[in-house]
């Protein structure tokens, strides 16, 4: 394992001693391959502990991994891993991706990478959080890429939120999350579950369960079960007329969950009642719906007449 010092790109201003390769020791024999399946010899080895507030928990699991892996569709991609962890999911990604940079913020957790990711000359791990890093340069940097990771629960929200509305060159990601987080994120109009993160997903892509993920899977063992959502991004696929309108309508819709649509579009668009209910007509949607029982279709067509009619005004 060694800190590779030679790259001369847009985020070369990191710390260098924030990110290295994995390529440097010998590849995981037979022996070295219990690693994966040790998981808590290797951390103890360590003196690793873990860290509550960082949401870690680990899988070692290697059907589980390998099925992630490949249910992700990562064959010779470029994947971004968020909340790597002890390495486990990022070695499964490894062997099917062409190139995987993973992102932890535990810099406890460099000897046991050192360790479960040797000889793996196509992983980068970068010691930084993904929500604050400049997107647009590291998108500069790796081109075209899907994200997979098992999300420290904490951060599940912001970063699906930022991949849906300041990526450029995501193409789609593949998450474990919370059983009813993943509920959530594939929830059908006029159900409890169905949010504005569920329509924010539809703007991009079809989000789909994979496979569900028992808490006894963990270590250390979470309250809850979790899922595998994947979404691939499909440009265009509502047929909006403007991404960000779209999204400023669904906020608007989901700003007050008891309210009716009427009162959301005054009080989010600052519109006259009798305007808000001329623009529900035009959308043909009933004055007294709620955000709640609009299909990402509907609200394409809803957030299209706002674009014509106050566009200009709102963007």
């Amino acid at each position: 394992m060694g800190f590779d010092l030679s790259y001369d790109f847009a985020l070369r201003q990191w710390d260098a001693n924030l990110r290295f390769v994995c390529g440097i020791g010998p590849a995981l024999g037979a022996e070295e391959k219990q690693v994966m399946e040790n998981l808590r010899g290797v951390l103890e080895k360590y003196g690793f502990r873990f860290k509550k507030q960082l949401g870690q928990n680990f899988l070692s699991d290697a059907n589980l991994l390998r099925s992630v892996a490949d249910g992700a569709g990562t064959d010779g991609k470029t994947v971004v891993e968020i909340g790597c962890g002890a390495g486990t999911l990022t070695r499964a990604l490894a062997e099917r991706a062409k190139k995987v940079y993973a992102f932890d913020v535990d810099t406890d957790l460099k000897p046991v990478l050192a360790e479960t990711l040797s000889g793996l000359e196509n992983v980068e791990v970068i010691f930084r959080d993904f929500l604050k890093i400049d997107l647009k340069a590291f998108e500069k940097e790796v081109g075209a890429y899907l994200v997979v990771a098992n999300l420290p629960y904490y951060i599940t929200t912001p970063l699906v939120g930022r991949l849906l509305d300041e990526s450029e060159s995501c193409t789609g990601f593949s998450v474990m999350v919370q059983e009813e987080v993943a509920e959530r994120f594939c929830a059908k109009a006029g159900t409890p579950e169905y949010g504005a993160i569920t329509a924010a997903i539809a703007l991009r892509g079809e989000a789909h369960i994979v496979r569900r993920v028992p808490r006894t899977m963990f270590h250390p063992r979470p309250n809850v079960d979790s899922a595998v959502v994947r979404v691939d991004f499909q440009p265009g696929r509502l047929g909006e007329k403007s991404a960000e309108m779209y999204r400023k309508t669904v906020r608007c819709a989901f700003a007050g969950r008891r309210k009716t649509l009427e009162n959301n579009l005054v009080n989010g668009f600052a519109l006259s009642r009798e305007r808000a209910k001329e623009i529900l007509r035009k959308a043909g949607v009933e004055e007294k719906a709620r955000g709640e029982t609009l299909s990402p279709e509907r609200f394409a067509r809803l957030s299209d007449v706002l674009y014509d009619e106050i566009g200009g005004e709102t963007l």
